[in-house]
């Protein structure tokens, strides 16, 4: 089960690595386009500051490559092998997969690189709720 306090909780829902009391990012919703990876600049409940250095998130574009093969790799298993689909037609399941996940990748790929940076504390998620 995940829970606050795991680092797979941040990662997979973008709460802040720290306390896990919010959302890292202005829209929860990553398929609104203009807004896919606009980042709050602190959490209001803990203040803990995002960006840590101007250009700290280009970083995780190694993350989103490691994404995009592991998505790819998996597409292509479950087309070519369990669907027996064609090399053509499993080639291009993967480009539309990518295609249709690339707001996620981004996401995920931001969660992954701040959470290598920074851990759960839980004397901050429990002053938060002590507000």
């Amino acid at each position: 089960m995940i829970r606050k306090g795991m680092k797979l909780y941040s990662i997979l829902f973008g709460a802040c690595p720290k306390c896990h009391q919010e959302s890292m990012y202005v829209e929860k919703n990553p398929y609104k386009l203009s807004s896919t990876i606009k980042i709050n600049d602190n959490c209001s409940h803990c203040g803990t500051k995002y960006r840590m250095e101007p250009s700290f998130f280009y970083g995780s574009r190694y993350v989103s490559y490691g994404l995009g093969v592991a998505f790819a790799v998996t597409t292509f298993i479950i087309c070519y092998d369990i669907f027996e689909l064609s090399p053509m037609s499993s080639f291009i399941a993967i480009i539309i997969t990518l295609i249709v996940l690339f707001p996620v990748m981004m996401r995920l790929s931001r969660n992954i690189w701040i959470n290598l940076f920074m851990k759960y504390d839980k004397s901050l998620a429990q002053k938060s709720k002590a507000k």
